[in-house]
């Protein structure tokens, strides 16, 4: 972890050289290919008909992650972005969550609008599919954390690991450094035992295209 975000500060001081040879990785006037880094957090919850999730909060989470994109129209400021994300999910309420760790590959569809000659707005949407690979179940009480149920590979208690969602939001880039924000919801019902749970995520992205 700590080796990921040297990485990134060293992407962020960067990129001055970074910035004399376009706008930013996103190159409205050609076709080209990008990549980049991405730093944030999600506000993630879980929603649904089942009574496991009625009345559950906001969870707070990180993400982390390398993402790849591509100019896919001569006469139109269209990319295709994917990538591969670490995002930590779940939900709390009062002294009670459940947290999982997840993988998630999105398939984005983004358009580029020149604001100025330096920044570029780039709304986006576009599927998501996610696999849950750690998790667990936690109690906290007067400051100390107790695990009360976890998942692990031989068994995965009350929720699938597989998920597809869909999300949607809006970019902007600067000179390559890169901001996001956006909504990511779940189409798919991760209850094991009871129909209708869902995962839902607000989520603020930071990065560096080049």
């Amino acid at each position: 972890m700590k080796k990921f975000f040297a990485v990134i500060a060293a992407l962020v001081l960067s990129v001055p050289s970074f910035a004399q040879y376009s706008s930013g990785g996103f190159d409205l006037d050609k076709e080209n290919l990008y990549y980049g880094v991405r730093i944030g957090m999600t506000g993630a919850t879980l929603s649904g008909d089942a009574a496991a999730v009625k009345d559950l909060g906001t969870k707070v989470g990180l993400t982390l992650a390398g993402v790849i994109g591509l100019h896919i129209s001569k006469s139109a400021p269209v990319f295709l972005e994917s990538g591969l994300y670490y995002t930590e999910r779940g939900a709390k309420k009062n002294k009670f969550s459940v947290s999982y760790n997840n993988l998630e590959i999105p398939i984005l569809v983004k358009y580029g609008i020149k604001a100025t000659d330096d920044i570029a707005i780039l709304p986006f949407l576009g599927p998501v599919f996610s696999y849950a690979f750690s998790g667990k179940y936690k109690y906290t009480e007067g400051g100390t954390s107790v695990e009360v149920g976890a998942f692990d590979e031989k068994k995965w208690d009350g929720l699938k690991r597989a998920n597809m969602g869909f999300k949607l939001g809006c970019g902007a880039e600067y000179n390559n450094l890169y901001l996001e924000a956006g909504y990511q919801f779940g189409i798919t019902d991760i209850s094991k035992s009871e129909d209708g749970i869902h995962s839902n995520a607000l989520f603020v992205n930071f990065g560096v295209n080049f």
